[in-house]
Parts: structure tokens; C-alpha cells; sequence
């Protein structure tokens, strides 16, 4: 029966909005299964992705290896487990390796450390106050390492963003109006945050869940919860702007699950770089409730951007062509966004979604207001509540997960758990643009580089190249949860004064971010995009 709805759906797809004709990208199927249901996402330097869903669901699809069991007595579902609930898939070889977590990483968050290393905090169960780490490796030895009490509060559903010292910060969660730091350092305590309390749902739909969370250029963090924002200084706790409310008052954070996304940010050698951000999908203010109640709201379909650098910031509204929540919002490396996942009716939740969102659409940030949005070439697969999608360095959209029920279920529900992989391949990679496509030929990857350094890349297009038309972009990594890319960040160093050595090598020299506040230290992906086409990426770490 779901085949049936799903080809409805794709035609569906095709004639939702026919000024918004259908442009480009290409599905691949990487795996048609990984053993688990892909709910948290995370890119690291050495091209691998870790992912985990949780582990109170009972016997996952892959076994732990070397006859390794995890026991816990008061795990509800299976009190020895000798199955994964994380895995680690290496891109190049298209291979996922199992991994073994200890404690419940149900609804986490994380970020990665400036030497690399993956930090990710909290859960459910007996995971809601822990710290997992993982440190990347090459040869298959490294495993999730855990402290069972490295938090000062339960940490379920929050936010955390990497900082321009070094340090996460966690904010929020399942009622929780406060943040802290991690590692600990001058002091071991929490923080109130009055505007997450503010920002609550009596009637236990908080829609303040996962906030959205972006360093602004300043170093005060942009917070958005519910329909409102701040901007606050989370060393003095002190909220320095209060932002206007998002036109049309509709919640836009989990359970209600829109997704927002910090816009590229240009010209980092002003004395004034502009930041933008933009909030899109979700469902209405009773959608929750009312899906809980068998009545399918639909999703809304719009989008608010706001300059949050300007003296009297205000929204701007736009319409997606088509609308969607639960999606997912990633930087692409041409500085376009792409929204992905997610449906058209219904929320977040078990069994709440309804009417799968198969087209991503493409969001071009400079284009003419009414003109932004393309929609593009739709998946076969429902992608639901609990998907997850992130950017590879070869510039392909990695996207997995799936899981709207309370358990695996493969059968005998309208969106069976899905276990798959797949690849989006933005236009950008198709084989027509392959003589527009640059190739780094130095420096090489994992380089290390410093704030204000100026830097000479030297690359390489097969066919004619237009020097006007180069640029480098600089990404963060993001780690991806509940429609939401943590610490993700595009940065463009610089465009338009690429020169030729010899023969086919070409040069572009570019400054590099001047501080932690534009760019927090650690690993980022770096792009030459020449007419719009990327490069494959280089990993460089700066410090």
C-alpha cells in the first residue's frame, strides 16, 4: 500500500508548483543497509561519518564485533545487547564498521573539538547525563569512549555549539532553562537561561527543544526558540538584543521541527561582516496536538530571514515551493543552501508525519527575492522523523535515517524504519560540468593554517577558466540531528583574482578568517568553486 501512495507522492512531487520546475541532482543508493537507523549524523577530517541512533531499542541489523555484548539491567528493551547502535562509514570504500555505545544516545547533541575529536552529550536514559567521545583514526581501532556523569544537567534534546576558546556549549533540553560548558574549566556548575523558560509551552509541547544556536560575528550567540530570539553574551549571561518575533507567531523548533541555518558569511575583512540567518518549515502553532489526535495539519511553507547584525533587524518572509517540516538545512559549497527530508503534513513524533517531502529544494541566498527557490530531483525514499543529512568534502549530500515508530519496524506501518544510505549529488556534480571543475593541487590536505593568514591555492580546471568567477569557501563540518546542523558554517575567503602560472594551473590568494568569532578553531573543508562548480575539498585546520 505505501508503494502505491509513495509513486502518488512522487507524481505529487511533479506538479505541486509548476513555476517551480524541477532542476537538477542525483540519487544514488549507497547501502541498502547499515545495521542501524542513521538519527545523528557526523562528518570528521579523515572522511568518515559516524552515526548512532539508540540504544533502548532492542537487537539492531549489525553485530557487535569480536563477540562483544553490551549489559544493562535496566535498559527496558534488551538487557544484553550484543548488537550496534553506532556505526563508522567510510566514504571511500563505501563500508560501515560497527561501534559500540555504552549509555542511551537518544535524542543527543555534539559538536567537534578543535583537534578533531567528536564530543557528543546526552541522551535519554541512562545517557542523559553523559560524555561520549570519539577520536578519528585510520586503521579501525578507535571506539566511543564515555563518562557516564560528565554533565552537570540531563541533557535531552538540546543544543550545543563549538566556541571561539575551544569549549562546547550545551543550552537547554527536556526542561531544562540553562546551559554549560564542556570540558569544565574554572568551575563546575550550570546557568539559567530565562528565555528558554520564557519561551515554554505549558502543556508540555515545549516547541523550545533543540534551539537554534549560531555564533553571531560579535561572539554573542543568536538563540532562537519557539518564534523568538536573542541575542546573548553567554559569558556574562546577559541577553544583549531581543530580536522581533518571526511573522505569523507559528512555533518553529522541535516538536513543531523547522530547521534554520546561519547564511554564508562574505566580506570577513570588513569592520562590519554582515550575518543572516534563515528559519524555514515547521508545523502550525496546534500541529502537534492536533496530529496527536489523527488530524494531519499541514506543514507551513515559509521561510523568515533576518539580518541579525543590523541596528533594527526585521524579517523578511518567503515562500518554499512546496511545504515541508521535519527537513533538514545544509551549506552546499557554492555557498546555495539545499533543504532536505522531512513532509508535508503532520510533525515530529511517533507515527505524526504524513505525506513525505521527496524533492529537496534549492535555496540561492543572493538571488531576487521570489526567485530563490528550485526545486529539485526527488528521492524514491521517505526520509521521516529521526533522518539526518550532511555534506561530504566531495561535495555530495550524504542522507540516512528514518525511524517515525517506537522501535525497528520493517513492516506492517505506513513508513517502515528505513536502514538505507544514499547520496544527493547536487547540479553542480553533474558529468556536463566536469570541464568547469577544479581540482587543488596545493596545499595539501590537513594543512594547518592561522586567523588573518594570507594563503596561495593553486588548482586546476580541465577546460577554460574565468578568473572572475573563482572563489574559496571555507565549512564546518556540522553535526546533524532533528532537523538541525550543530556549529554548521560557510565562509567565503575571497572571489574573483585567480591568475594563471603555467599551462593549466591557475592560482587565487585569500585571507584567512581573522578570528574565532568568524571561524571557532578546528577542522573545516575548503572548496575552490569555479562558474559555481566545486572542487573536491581539502581538510585544513585552523588555530
Amino acid at each position: 500500500m505505501w508503494q502505491l501512495q509513495l509513486l502518488f507522492l512522487l507524481l505529487a512531487n511533479l506538479s505541486l508548483h509548476p513555476a517551480a520546475a524541477i532542476t537538477g541532482g542525483k540519487w544514488d543508493l549507497l547501502q541498502s543497509s547499515i545495521g542501524i537507523s542513521a538519527m545523528h549524523m557526523q562528518l570528521l577530517n579523515n572522511n568518515r561519518v559516524i552515526m548512532f541512533d539508540r540504544t533502548d531499542f532492542g537487537m539492531s541489523n549489525i553485530s557487535l564485533p569480536n563477540n562483544k555484548c553490551r549489559i544493562d539491567l535496566n535498559d527496558t528493551a534488551l538487557q544484553i545487547d550484543c548488537t550496534a547502535h553506532s556505526v563508522e562509514y567510510d566514504i571511500k570504500k563505501n563500508v560501515v564498521r560497527p561501534l559500540m555505545v555504552l549509555t542511551d544516545t537518544w535524542c543527543s547533541s555534539g559538536a567537534v573539538m578543535p583537534d578533531g575529536r567528536l564530543v557528543q552529550t546526552g541522551g535519554d536514559n541512562d545517557g542523559d547525563f553523559a560524555v561520549r567521545t570519539f577520536r578519528p583514526c585510520n586503521n579501525d581501532t578507535c571506539d566511543w569512549e564515555e563518562i557516564k556523569y560528565g554533565l552537570i544537567k540531563r541533557r535531552w534534546y538540546a543544543t550545543n555549539h563549538i566556541l571561539p576558546d575551544g569549549r562546547q556549549i550545551i543550552i537547554g533540553g527536556d526542561g531544562q532553562f540553562n546551559y554549560e560548558f564542556y570540558p569544565k574549566t574554572g568551575g563546575t556548575q550550570s546557568y539559567n537561561l530565562p528565555f528558554l523558560e520564557q519561551t515554554f509551552n505549558e502543556h508540555r509541547n515545549e516547541n523550545n527543544l533543540y534551539p537554534f544556536v549560531f555564533l553571531n560575528v560579535d561572539g554573542n550567540l543568536f538563540i532562537f526558540a519557539n518564534n523568538k530570539s536573542i541575542l546573548f553574551d553567554y559569558a556574562k549571561n546577559v541577553v544583549v538584543r531581543t530580536y522581533p518575533d518571526i511573522p505569523g507567531g507559528d512555533p518553529r523548533n522541535y516538536p513543531s521541527t523547522g530547521s534554520a541555518i546561519l547564511l554564508p558569511l562574505k566580506n570577513l575583512q570588513d569592520d562590519k561582516t554582515e550575518a543572516q540567518v534563515l528559519v524555514c518549515g515547521g508545523a502550525p502553532k496546534d500541529g502537534f496536538r492536533s496530529a496527536k489526535k489523527g488530524n494531519f495539519l499541514q506543514a507551513l511553507d515559509t521561510c523568515g530571514r533576518i539580518k541579525i547584525t543590523d541596528q533594527t533587524p526585521q524579517w523578511v518572509m518567503e515562500k518554499m515551493p512546496m511545504p515541508r517540516v521535519i527537513g533538514d538545512m545544509l551549506l552546499l559549497p557554492n555557498a546555495n543552501v539545499l533543504i532536505i527530508n522531512g513532509c508535508s503534513k503532520g510533525t515530529a513524533g511517533w507515527e505524526l508525519g504524513r505525506e513525505p517531502a521527496l524533492s529537496p529544494v534549492l535555496y540561492k541566498p543572493d538571488g531576487a527575492v521570489g526567485s530563490r527557490f528550485e526545486t529539485q530531483n526527488p528521492s524514491s525514499i521517505p526520509r521521516m522523523y529521526h533522518s539526518t543529512a550532511v555534506l561530504l568534502s566531495d561535495g555530495r549530500v550524504l542522507v540516512g535515517g528514518s525511524n517515525p515508530h517506537k522501535s525497528y519496524n520493517f513492516t506492517g506501518v505506513l513508513f517502515p524504519t528505513e536502514l538505507s544510505l544514499q547520496s544527493f549529488s547536487p547540479a553542480y556534480l553533474d558529468p556536463g560540468s566536469a570541464n568547469l571543475r577544479p581540482t587543488i593541487v596545493s596545499p595539501a590536505t590537513q594543512t594547518k593554517i592561522e586567523y588573518g593568514q594570507q594563503i596561495a591555492i593553486r588548482f586546476t580546471v580541465p577546460g577554460r577558466v574565468n578568473t572572475d568567477l573563482v572563489r574559496v569557501t571555507m565549512v564546518a563540518p556540522a553535526f546533524n540531528t532533528h532537523s538541525f546542523s550543530m556549529s554548521q558554517r560557510l565562509l567565503v575567503l575571497g572571489s574573483g583574482n585567480a591568475t594563471k602560472v603555467d599551462g593549466w594551473n591557475y592560482e587565487i590568494r585569500v585571507t584567512t578568517p581573522g578570528s574565532g568569532n568568524l571561524a571557532p578553531s578546528g577542522f573545516y573543508m575548503l572548496f575552490v568553486v569555479h562558474q559555481d562548480i566545486p572542487s573536491e575539498a581539502i581538510w585544513v585546520q585552523i588555530q
